[in-house]
């Protein structure tokens, strides 16, 4: 028995209605257990017939899929609960319906597709197993494998429709070229011709272009994601960067010696490319601006701390003088009037600041010895 993943109600953000989700919910669970055998099947016949090897791949990123699919099934049926469910889960139901499955289960790749896709997908490498094992020969099974072709192709020509302009060309000359082998099959068998062996091969080239539609969608929505991603990352590091320019021009007026960091142009790096290829680059590029400018920072903010602290060090001593009655001692009012004058310069020699400060905790210290 054979079957192909349903389709599945509404999509992202639509507060699904019940009756949907119920039907949804029961023929997904019908698709479960019926791929689950098939897949199991083809398994044994792989290694039976010695090419487990060979097949792995694609089977176990066909069984992955599959899990992926089971988990997230077990998601919307624990949201479904039964029927009992008002406007917001019904809008959960739809996110997990719609939304991506990579925080499902871990995909080879890192492939990120929706329930929908990630059946579609799971039915085409079905498909191109069944069909390189030919465990669906025989004339009988001709009429069945041609409809089941067409329905493929006309999901294949959905996915053609969400290719980038600049790339749809040649995927709808693919189709086409596809669909008119399709005809002549068809025509051949309508005919009384056995049309058997050329099934396989034409089976095959469906599957694993409906595959790669699938995979190459999924990515590009990732690299778009992305995109965003950068931009946002990208204005950040422009907003870190002015700021961090400010503290630096505050820490080199304020202390000597100062950190001397150089700090990342941000505008160096160009636009956010746009392109799969391209981001994965330039986010990397971003990651390392962002840390370049977190370790100039830390740097330059430390230098300031480090002034601030020893004013506060300076006023806490004073102060214990004050406490002891003492504050007026001539070494102490010298020893002060020498501290803060140097902490008030711009910028502030720090080494002989922290003489200074520690002269002052000495004096105080020699006069509330007894």
């Amino acid at each position: 028995m054979t079957t192909t993943a349903p389709t599945a109600p509404g999509k992202l953000g639509d507060a699904l209605d019940p009756a949907a989700i119920q039907q949804y919910l029961g023929e997904l669970d019908t698709w479960l257990r019926v791929r689950r055998s098939e897949l199991d099947e083809l398994d044994q016949a792989a290694l039976g017939a010695g090419r487990g090897g060979e097949l792995a791949g694609d089977m176990s990123l066909a069984l992955a899929l599959w899990k992926a699919i089971s988990d997230r099934y077990q998601l919307v049926v624990a949201t479904w609960d039964g029927g009992r469910v008002l406007q917001q889960e019904r809008e959960r139901i739809s996110a997990l319906i719609w939304g991506r499955l990579d925080g499902a289960t871990e995909l080879p790749g890192g492939l990120a597709v929706s329930l929908p896709e990630a059946g579609r997908l799971c039915d085409a490498l079905t498909g191109q197993l069944r069909s390189r094992l030919s465990l669906v020969p025989g004339a009988d099974e001709s009429a069945a494998r041609i409809r089941e072709l067409r329905a493929q192709l006309e999901r294949i020509r959905d996915q053609v429709g969400l290719e980038p302009a600049i790339s749809r060309d040649p995927a709808v000359n693919r189709l086409a070229e596809l669909m008119a082998r399709l005809e002549g099959i068809t025509a051949k068998a309508e005919r009384g011709g056995d049309v058997g062996g050329m099934l396989g091969p034409i089976e095959t080239e469906a599957a694993t272009f409906e595959r790669d539609l699938i995979v190459g969608n999924a990515r590009r929505r990732d690299a778009r994601d992305q995109v965003i991603s950068a931009r946002e990352r990208r204005a950040d590091l422009a907003a870190r960067e002015a700021d961090l320019q400010k503290l630096a021009e505050t820490c080199v007026a304020t202390v000597d010696p100062a950190p001397r960091y150089a700090i990342p142009d941000v505008d160096l790096l160009g636009p956010v490319p746009v392109t799969p290829d391209a981001i994965g680059p330039y986010l990397e590029r971003l990651g390392r601006v962002s840390q370049a400018l977190e370790v100039a920072q830390h740097a330059y903010a430390a230098a300031l701390e480090e002034h601030t602290q020893l004013v506060g060090l300076l006023d806490a001593y004073v102060a214990k003088a004050r406490a002891a009655g003492i504050a007026d001692h001539p070494d102490l009012v010298a020893s002060e009037r020498s501290a803060r004058a140097v902490l008030e310069r711009q910028p502030a020699p720090m080494s002989v600041a922290r003489q200074l400060v520690t002269t002052y905790q000495t004096w105080l210290a020699k006069e509330t010895t007894p």
